[in-house]
């Protein structure tokens, strides 16, 4: 159990900024307390942040290494967000504290927003709008361009890019698009043409921006890009500040080669001047990407629920500083054999080994596994730790303890459509899943072939391969009073050994397994999975 935490599972969740009521609502009802403490000082959050399950914050709390350090029961920051720019996910990693965010929340939200200050931009309707309640009717002087048949350069082919996508086709626009992390297939599916950024710059008569905010991309639209852009060119930009170097873009502006600019973000938050705010040309919103309430709801309500599993200690999809937390539907029904097996391979071995060889045969192989080898490392060292173990902590208990991973897949398989394989310390395990419902099965044990469902409670018997051991084991479990769920009997390529892999309703002691080990024919006992 862990310090601070209730007997009964409950948890204190720190929330400083404001959330959808229905996910508070939620860790309310799974017996979470909900700590709700709006417009904190730093000094404030170090204070209240001490005894916290969790914390939940939005944009206004920076979640500093200090902040983290604080809190040494936190399990997990939730970001209702997309944006990580105020918490410190290194530091974070480091602690084994979890960071996830709402990366779906608001990615209509601001693809729309997009859409909004691209006609703005081509149409003037800010400019014409403050002029007319100004008292001026400039209709001449507002003259726009149609978005038909112009280029849209679209840089960043994620969530948003590709829903801004869709919407400027139905604008009769033409896509070109950088993004090196984008097949041409599937670009040419969404009808978008790659390019490189020089090119996209040349060619567009539009550019949007939409890529995260990294050491890459900050500074990405700077002076020397924009002297290489098509003369007239118009960007928009609603994805992070800092990604277009301000002063050069006004420059560029004034100077007549960039046509305009619409901006929702900039390098500096909150900002009032900037000498953007100078040029007609130039549309600008306060960050109002994600600022509409149905984002607002679905960011509460998705971090809500990501806190929820993360203090369940369930696969959590969106924590960021986890390998491919992203899970797709064919992987994500394997994380609990995957998990499973890992905590019955620790009980075979005895402990962890030097090399833990993880193998994905079949279709599994196509797809991205690194979440299924953290599922084998959870469930390893959940076995073997004294430290609750999760999907962030796991990576580093291996290299604190010298073990080295290796996966690797293979789209052959002889006998099965998916089977997941692990090997090291001279054991062996693999497991699938079975049937029209997935059902989880143990197929290999030590180079043996068994098939049985994997349980609570299970032996690996070794014995003689010869009549009357199997009811000798099955007599010594009656006499103790333990009853046999299920069991499987393999044998291995050589035939002269057998193996057995017994399910029982309740664990078995060391006593009966030393009486089993005594008993003729049998060679050794192995308790898998004692509660």
């Amino acid at each position: 159990m862990e310090q601070g935490r209730e007997d009964d599972g409950m948890a204190r969740v720190l929330v400083t900024e404001k959330i959808a009521d229905g996910g508070l609502d939620r860790l309310r009802n799974a017996g979470h307390e909900v700590d709700l403490q709006l417009g904190l000082s730093p000094d404030d959050l170090l204070t209240a942040v001490k005894g916290a399950h969790a914390l939940i914050i939005r944009s206004a709390t920076t979640v500093t290494a200090e902040v983290l350090a604080a809190g040494t029961e936190l399990q997990v920051v939730g970001r209702a967000g997309i944006g990580l720019d105020n918490v410190d996910v290194d530091a974070a990693t480091k602690q084994g504290v979890m960071v996830v965010n709402a990366p779906q929340s608001n990615i209509l939200s601001a693809a729309e927003q997009t859409m909004a200050l691209l006609l703005a931009q081509a149409r003037n309707v800010p400019q014409a709008h403050a002029a007319l309640v100004a008292g001026r009717w400039e209709r001449s002087k507002w003259e726009g361009v149609e978005l038909a048949d112009k280029t849209l350069g679209i840089i960043g082919l994620g969530r948003i890019g590709k829903l801004v996508a869709q919407r400027a086709l139905a604008f009769g626009m033409k896509l070109i698009a950088y993004d090196p992390f984008v097949s041409e297939d599937r670009a040419r599916q969404l009808s978008i043409e790659l390019v490189d950024l020089d090119t996209l710059l040349a060619t567009a008569d539009f550019v949007t921006l939409h890529v995260a905010k990294t050491p890459e991309t900050i500074g990405l639209i700077n002076a020397e890009r924009l002297a290489k852009a098509k003369k007239g060119i118009r960007i928009i930009n609603v994805a992070r500040g800092g990604i277009i170097v301000e002063d050069d873009l006004a420059e560029a502006i004034k100077s007549g080669h960039i046509g305009g600019a619409a901006l929702d973000v900039f390098a500096k938050e909150p900002t009032t001047e900037s000498p953007l705010f100078e040029l007609p040309q130039v549309v600008v919103a306060p960050h109002l990407g994600a600022s509409t309430r149905e984002a607002q709801d679905k960011a509460g309500d998705t971090i809500a629920e990501m806190v929820f599993l993360a203090l369940a200690g369930e696969f959590v999809p969106f924590a960021v500083n986890v390998s491919a937390a992203e899970a797709s539907e064919t992987v994500r029904p394997f994380l609990p054999l995957a998990e499973k097996l890992g905590g019955l391979f620790a009980s075979l071995s005895g402990g962890s080994p030097d090399t833990l060889e993880i193998e994905y045969q079949g279709q599994l192989a196509d797809y991205d596994t690194r979440i299924l080898t953290l599922s084998v490392l959870k469930g390893v060292f959940g076995a073997t730790s004294d430290e609750p173990v999760s999907y962030v902590n796991a990576p580093q208990l291996a290299a604190d303890r010298g073990i080295e991973v290796r996966d690797t897949s293979t789209s052959t398989a002889r006998d099965y459509v998916n089977l997941i394989s692990l090997r090291g310390g001279g054991h062996s395990l693999a497991g699938t899943l079975s049937g029209l419902k997935g059902d989880p099965r143990l197929v290999l044990v030590d180079d043996h072939s068994i098939d049985v469902p994997p349980a609570r409670n299970m032996l690996v018997v070794r014995n003689d391969d010869r009549p009357g051991v199997i009811g000798r084991v099955g007599t010594l479990l009656g006499e103790a009073g333990v009853n046999i769920a299920d069991m499987a009997v393999g044998r291995s390529d050589e035939g002269a050994s057998a193996l057995m892999v017994v399910s029982t309703s309740e664990t078995v002691s060391e006593e009966v397994a030393a009486s089993l080990r005594a008993a003729d024919g049998v060679t050794s006992v192995n308790v898998l999975a004692r509660d």
